[in-house]
């Protein structure tokens, strides 16, 4: 049986654990991380969590940030409970957004990433901390110039630069990058299976150092997957919408990074966007090999995104709502 260290003991508690049932996965522990005020991952990374665990054997720590009184609040930037997980964790899944935690908190997160351990990335990552100067772990926010692009850039591959499609009237579809067609993230996938009414994001081409692109992101004239693409600018040229990458940690290992700027709960909604992110925590732990043809990922229990807007969170829910029935 997987031991995981993680804060349910805690008062409030501002975790839930979802245990691995049969799978390829058994044995290995994600931590899933959420955080963000507008895409509603606390919504997209539990559902995920138990596509983990259920569809394929992995045991999955998803941690929230919470208000005094347990209830989850995204808009809670200054604290994160229970990122001990991260000590026992054998992949990190990250979905947050400007955060500035304290350096205690915080300080998991670094040791995490500075271990070498493979991490995989959901949209606003690229920005996911907001540090102001003087702190201690002042250089990993999105906007550092001392640690150019601050995590965002230098361990997922670029930082905040702006919104390439127009945000809330031009949705996404994914096309594949045919010289990576045969990538076992993209296994099972085809070009369209990935849509979401989230835009495009700007990045600087080409990518920093290895990374290589695996899908481009066509944005749509509208809102819905039928809709055509824009002609001209912002398609010419497409910018990546997810790609891979190494990470050369301090210690000297390599670790595999995964990164995607879709990722919304109603993004979540697609069938290709979830094979994406499954395969893509296989290929990040080096278990290409046992990515199926199709990797399974129906919902796990009832699944309702709600729309992306910042304040659009649901009040009231606790870490435990999300623990499997």
């Amino acid at each position: 049986m997987l031991t995981i260290t993680c804060s349910l003991a805690q008062s409030p508690p501002s975790s839930v654990v979802i245990e691995g049932k049969l799978g390829a996965g058994r044995g290995r522990h994600v931590v899933l991380i959420a955080g963000d005020e507008e895409y509603r991952s606390e919504e997209t990374l539990p559902q995920l969590a138990k596509i983990l665990a259920v569809h394929h054997g992995f045991a999955c720590t998803v941690i929230f940030p919470v208000d005094a009184d347990g209830t989850i609040n995204p808009n809670a930037r200054t604290a994160c409970y229970g990122l001990e997980a991260l000590k026992s964790a054998d992949l990190m899944v990250i979905f947050l957004r400007w955060r500035d935690l304290p350096d205690e908190q915080m300080k998991h997160i670094v040791d995490y990433v500075e271990s070498g351990r493979p991490i995989v990335a959901l949209r606003t990552s690229t920005h996911a901390f907001r540090i102001p100067a003087g702190k201690a772990y002042s250089r990993w926010s999105y906007d550092s110039k001392e640690w150019d692009g601050g995590f965002g850039r230098q361990v997922l591959g670029e930082t905040w630069i702006s919104h390439h499609g127009a945000h809330g009237k031009q949705s996404t579809r994914g096309v594949l990058v045919k010289e990576q067609a045969a990538h076992p993230i993209l296994r099972g996938l085809r070009d369209g299976d990935l849509w979401g009414p989230t835009d495009v994001y700007g990045l600087r081409l080409p990518l920093p150092g290895d990374s290589m692109p695996l899908v481009l992101g066509q944005v749509l004239e509208g809102m819905l997957p039928t809709d055509k693409p824009v002609e001209g600018k912002p398609n010419d040229p497409m910018m990546p919408i997810a790609w891979t990458k190494t990470w050369q940690a301090p210690n000297g290992k390599t670790a595999r990074v995964f990164t995607t700027t879709m990722g919304a709960s109603q993004d979540f909604a697609s069938l290709g966007l979830r094979r994406l992110l499954v395969n893509a925590c296989y290929w990040a732990l080096g278990m290409e090999r046992r990515i199926p043809s199709e990797s399974k990922v129906d919902f796990v229990g009832e699944f309702k995104p709600s729309p992306f807007r910042n304040n659009g969170f649901i009040p009231g829910v606790k870490p435990g709502d999300h623990a499997l029935k």
